[in-house]
């Protein structure tokens, strides 16, 4: 018989002053070995940039800029992952990288030595978009949407489509907006963030709240498909706004781009489905690492076009109430959505409050009217600076709010399933 020997590890909890004298010691550790070698790494970059380009990357250079931009916002979305409250989720990084981006756009002193080329900024922006939809093609669970089609569709098309319709209805009597514009803003807002959402959703998941039902993998699945279904929105009416041909042959135009996208999507798929790779968990991480690259770069960005000199006080307040509205409609709508779905009370509530927080897509399609105007049209720059705005807003005040809300009604809301354990 094998005789198994038993090792008996003893753990001590690390007191406050220990950690301190870990933390400064020589070599450092923890959280200030953590600043050292990111401060080091982030220095010799800027050295190399500065053999490869010279002025590029000196106060007033394109280079100097966009290196300015994304250092400050993955220094601000490190800080406030560092804000922990006990029980509930961190909240999402992008919200301090968005601010980072703000306050350096309305610090006088900094902003006349950070400059982006427009160009850049709109390539960048574009760039986040293609691997968001990746990132949402890659997140669908086949499984989940054939066990739950009737509601995924329902929570991915219904509450997307209320808001975008509230929205266009506000706007038009509030902000004094052309009903292409309304829509066009409806769908900005209309989207869900998964960057939000889904872990918050993994980490319910986890913990075993919700998984009965299958209310995180719902929520998860859903979240993706209503990206698609207000990316697809906004482009029509992106489209009929800045285009010279008739509202029908846009219309046309943009339902036959889809059709094409999803024939060939189809045809592929079908194809490679005898091909199937190994890989698929290194696939995911690669475009995991890619879009933290480019992350900080797109918030980042976003903050640096809100400029507080620029914003009148009414505007901000119109804007305000055109945000709330469409959100609160957002949220009774998706409650509506839920009823005969096998969820109750508590359940709903939480699905209908987990369905409001914006942030990716709002990041990318706001400022995407605002290129697009300068570009073609100068003179409706005035509709889309709105647009701009109400996308900033949303991002600000549901991003934060969203994750807490999860964060603190799930394990209260959600019934809790407990793993069996493994004899």
């Amino acid at each position: 018989a094998r005789k198994g020997t038993k090792e008996t590890v003893l753990y001590t909890e690390e007191t406050i002053p220990q950690r301190k004298k870990r933390c400064f010691s020589c070599p450092p550790q923890g959280i200030v070995n953590n600043i050292m070698t990111s401060g080091v790494i982030y220095f010799m970059t800027w050295c190399l940039l500065w053999l490869l380009s010279g002025p590029e990357v000196l106060p007033g250079g394109n280079l100097f800029g966009l290196v300015i931009i994304f250092y400050s916002a993955c220094l601000g979305g490190t800080l406030l992952e560092l804000i922990r409250i006990p029980a509930v989720p961190p909240l999402p990084p992008l919200l301090g990288m968005l601010l980072a981006g703000f306050i350096i756009r309305n610090i006088p002193s900094i902003s006349k030595h950070v400059r982006v080329p427009r160009k850049w900024s709109s390539t960048l922006r574009s760039t986040a978009l293609t691997i968001i939809l990746i990132r949402a093609g890659l997140g669908l669970d086949p499984e989940a949407l054939r066990q739950m089609k009737g509601i995924c569709f329902r929570l991915s098309f219904g509450p997307c489509i209320m808001e975008a319709c509230t929205a266009a209805v506000v706007s038009h009597f509030v902000m004094d907006f052309p009903w292409q514009w309304g829509f066009l803003l409806g769908f900005v807002l209309g989207a869900v963030s998964p960057a939000v959402v889904v872990p918050s959703m993994l980490c319910l998941q986890e913990a075993g709240y919700g998984i009965e039902k299958g209310i995180p993998t719902l929520l998860i699945a859903a979240s993706s498909m209503d990206d698609v279904m207000a990316i697809m929105g906004f482009n029509t009416f992106l489209n009929l706004i800045f285009s010279k041909g008739s509202i029908l042959n846009n219309v046309l135009s943009t339902l036959w781009d889809v059709f094409v996208g999803v024939l060939v999507g189809a045809v592929f798929g079908f194809f490679v489905q005898y091909f199937p790779s190994e890989d698929q968990t290194r696939v995911q991480k690669l475009i995991l690492n890619t879009w933290n690259i480019f992350e900080p770069l797109l918030f980042g960005l976003v903050g640096s076009e809100v400029s507080v000199s620029s914003l009148k006080t009414n505007a901000i307040g119109t804007c305000i109430t055109t945000l709330c509205l469409a959100v609160c409609v957002r949220i009774l709508s998706t409650f509506a959505m839920m009823c005969f779905a096998g969820f109750n009370f508590k359940e709903k509530i939480f699905i209908a409050l987990s369905w409001m927080p914006k942030a990716t897509v709002q990041a990318v399609l706001g400022p995407l009217a605002l290129e697009t105007a300068r570009l073609t049209a100068p003179h409706l720059e005035s509709y889309s600076k709105d647009v701009m705005t109400v996308a900033f807003l949303a991002i600000l005040f549901t991003a934060p709010n969203g994750s807490l809300l999860i964060g603190i009604l799930g394990p209260r809301m959600l019934s809790h399933h407990s793993q069996p354990q493994a004899p």
